[in-house]
């Protein structure tokens, strides 16, 4: 591992998300891991200092691409594979109806809603997007998960 950026290793990977593991594959999960470094920066200047928390921020979304990839494969959700984000709010039987209600989430927070890992990675990044101000000091926009 370079000095403060995280490697994909994907036998480590699959240890910990064993239900995906079974069918996605080494390439395609590397492929995701690049991915997944370009929601959430992987060097020494990310906003997420702690290389091991960052590991785990990128296996989950990772696991969240990987899931949503799935999710759109076995069509489940609608005719075009999309799942509902938010509570589900009714449900009914005769010619399937489904309604969600994501009237408890930030606009930004629809995509990550989509799958467990997703919200997971949401739910943990919550304190990088607080406004961070140093007094004395200058104030580079930085933007952050």
């Amino acid at each position: 591992m370079a000095q403060g950026v995280v490697d994909f290793v994907y036998p480590d990977w699959a240890a910990a998300f064993p239900q995906l593991a079974t069918t996605v594959a080494e390439p395609q999960a590397g492929f995701l891991f690049r991915q997944a470094c370009l929601f959430l920066n992987n060097t020494p200047a990310s906003i997420v200092q702690n290389v091991d928390e960052r590991r785990d921020l990128l296996w989950l979304l990772v696991a969240h691409q990987a899931q949503l990839g799935l999710n759109a494969a076995s069509g489940s959700g609608s005719s075009t594979g999309a799942q509902g984000v938010g509570r589900l709010a009714s449900a009914s039987r005769g010619s399937v109806s489904v309604s969600y209600d994501g009237a408890g989430l930030p606009t930004n927070a629809g995509w990550f809603t989509q799958t467990q890992y997703g919200l997971t990675y949401w739910q943990a990044t919550a304190r990088y997007r607080q406004m961070r101000f140093t007094p004395g000091h200058p104030h580079p926009a930085r933007i952050s998960p």
